[in-house]
């Protein structure tokens, strides 16, 4: 297994895309990862499409050095979630030392508040289309590709495309 002794922590809240957490979530521990699933606060929450999710752990409990990797997952979460420094704080010292973040669909908005998407090729849903640009990222129609420590993948359609590229990084 690829990811055996590798933590991963994917970040939930209320409405967050229960396909984009949940699919990436099985791979990951098919591959040997130990996935954390965090939130604000430990109180389970349910998906987008009412899927019940339990955070293992807190947000502001994590700590970069300890993480191997980091995804963020769609859905109406991360406009919640990005107005939260503890969540900004996270991802821009992910990304500030190279590890990798899993970026899919609405994720882009912590990413983009995290001020991490300028000099990046960046996708997700169209719905974010112009927010990506407009924070200096160059837009990218495809279901999934890498740009040095982050993958990216556009829709829930998607999944299997960005779970392929994820596990690629991450085993690499």
């Amino acid at each position: 297994m690829k990811l055996t002794g590798k933590t991963i922590a994917i970040l939930v809240a209320q409405d967050v895309e229960d396909l984009e957490y949940y699919v990436p979530l099985m791979r990951l521990q098919e591959e040997g990862a130990t996935v954390l699933s965090a939130g604000l606060d430990l109180k389970p929450v349910k998906g987008k499409n009412g899927l019940p999710i339990t955070p293992d752990t807190t947000i502001e409990s994590l700590k970069a050095e300890a993480l191997f990797a980091l995804i963020i997952p769609g859905g109406w979460a991360p406009d919640k979630l990005r107005r939260y420094p503890v969540v900004t704080n996270l991802v821009r010292q992910m990304d500030a030392a190279n590890k990798p973040l899993g970026i899919i669909c609405h994720g882009g908005l912590i990413a983009i508040s995290a001020g991490i998407v300028k000099g990046h090729r960046a996708t997700g849903s169209l719905g974010i289309k112009d927010d990506l640009v407009n924070a200096g990222a160059t837009w990218v129609d495809q279901p999934a590709f890498r740009d040095g420590n982050q993958v990216w993948g556009r829709v829930v359609a998607d999944i299997p495309d960005f779970c392929r590229e994820l596990v690629a990084l991450l085993a690499s």
